[in-house]
């Protein structure tokens, strides 16, 4: 088994070895709450959820921090405008965001730390750099100095004079260079404000993600993943004050998803061309949006359209009806046919191809291409006279291992048949009548009966309607 990861640090692909044989420490920045979450904030949760379950259907036990920001100059700006205290806001937004992304079938993190639940650490956190020489204290604010840690820069790549050039100082800061950022902030009036050494005030942005991987996984991490918008400077800056602190590396692996765009034009707020996924969630099925966002590789952008959407919706139901027509096939099955090797060899292969696609940097978009190949080879092995159960079962298990990996679960509406399972059976009735295999033919009907599906017999062909 050999996993290979792009490693944004690097800038190639690694092979993945974690610090402790069989455990993986993994944190991936979650949201700031302050509204409903859009389908760019859905994306690197569906896509580090992937990886979550590869790595555990590998055999890792891992440990998944994903951490909400629950105090900021967003959320304090719209809880004013909304008249509701920020905790009360942050507590709705942190259970708005659970819901959604629940129904797109992500898993709860092992854990998810709050900076509210955090404010000691980060205040200790913060007192050690001081200490240390990386960071100092002005009028209430305190400031990390890029220019004292050495490899600045370093995941972005860019040299700390190319990052000069580009820095300003605010009005009302009082920083010592421009490329120094906050680790924590004076309390303006009537905001929420923490005690600390320095006087009232509350984090900055960088700061908590650090206290919270030290507090909760260590020094040290095997993988730190979120969005490509994170990498600077929120990424770098981690980097930077956790090793200041520690002395040692503070992420091995760094995973970054691409961006969305809407209509081929980068999502944007200002713009105005943002999706909601509570809205997209309520007009679709979920399972169909989590297909789509993994029928892209996770670092490649994805385009977002409506006819994109409804290509996925198609094609997850050719999924969905290959495995329901073996369900449906299966009782009328003989326990072993003279074919059996043969078939059970193409699954076999069909799965070590599922794990050599999903080795190379979790390639979800090529595991796709397999669940389509199994499906299709499973609609051919139908057609056979005689099957069973011992291929139909291995069909079934490869199709729903690897949607299982992929967080989409069809098995929850099995007992559903849908359209395109209802004519796909018709037609197979059809054959059977024309080579006289009429016990077949038979139970088919008696098959569709049981599901209230009335079959019509006419002279333009079959005709069926749903009973009651």
């Amino acid at each position: 088994m050999t996993i290979q990861i792009y490693n944004t640090l690097t800038r190639q692909k690694e092979t993945f070895k974690p610090m402790e044989e069989g455990k993986v420490k993994m944190y991936v920045c979650g949201p700031t709450v302050y509204n409903y979450i859009h389908i760019g904030n859905a994306r690197p949760a569906i896509v580090f959820d992937t990886v979550r379950r590869y790595l555990e259907y590998r055999g890792f036990d891992v440990d998944y921090v994903l951490n909400f920001t629950d105090v900021d100059d967003k959320i304090i700006k719209t809880a004013k405008e909304v008249g509701e205290e920020v905790p009360a806001l942050a507590d709705r937004f942190v259970n708005a965001y659970l819901e959604d992304v629940g129904a797109l079938g992500v898993k709860k993190a092992t854990k998810n730390p709050r900076v509210m639940d955090t404010m000691d650490d980060i205040i200790a956190f913060i007192s050690a750099l001081i200490d240390k020489g990386y960071a100092y204290e002005a009028d209430g604010d305190v400031y990390f100095k890029p220019r004292s840690f050495d490899s600045y820069g370093k995941l972005s790549h860019q040299s700390i004079d190319e990052l000069r050039s580009g820095a300003r100082i605010q009005v009302g800061e009082k920083k010592e260079d421009p490329l120094d950022f906050a680790l924590w902030k004076k309390a303006k009036d009537d905001e929420i404000a923490w005690k600390s050494p320095w006087g009232e005030g509350r984090p900055g942005w960088h700061i908590e993600c650090s206290a919270m991987v030290k507090k909760h996984l260590g020094d040290t991490i095997d993988i730190h993943a979120g969005g490509q918008d994170l990498t600077f400077p929120h990424h770098e800056n981690e980097i930077a004050q956790s090793e200041a602190m520690n002395g040692k590396p503070f992420a091995n692996y760094w995973m970054h998803n691409g961006y969305i765009n809407i209509d081929n034009e980068k999502m944007s707020k200002s713009l105005g061309n943002f999706v909601l996924s509570r809205d997209l969630i309520q007009a679709h099925d979920p399972r169909v949006l989590r297909f789509f966002m993994l029928s892209v590789h996770y670092r490649n952008p994805i385009n977002f359209t409506e006819e994109l959407l409804e290509s996925a919706k198609t094609s997850l139901e050719r999924i969905q009806t290959a495995y329901h027509n073996l369900s449906h096939r299966r009782d009328s099955s003989l326990n072993l046919t003279n074919n059996d090797a043969k078939w059970l060899q193409m699954v076999e292969a069909a799965m070590s191809n599922f794990e050599q696609d999903m080795d190379d940097d979790f390639n979800t978009a090529n595991a796709i291409s397999v669940l389509f190949d199994l499906s299709k080879e499973a609609n051919v092995y139908l057609q056979e006279h005689q099957t069973s159960t011992k291929v139909i079962d291995a069909f079934q298990d490869a199709i729903a291992q690897i949607l299982t990996v992929l967080g989409i679960n069809i098995l929850e509406d099995e007992e559903i048949l849908l359209d395109e399972t209802i004519e796909a059976l018709i037609e197979e009735r059809n054959e059977a009548r024309k080579n006289r295999n009429f016990s077949r033919a038979d139970e088919i009907r008696d098959m569709l009966k049981e599901k209230s599906i009335v079959l019509e017999d006419t002279p333009q062909g079959v005709r069926w309607k749903r009973g009651k």
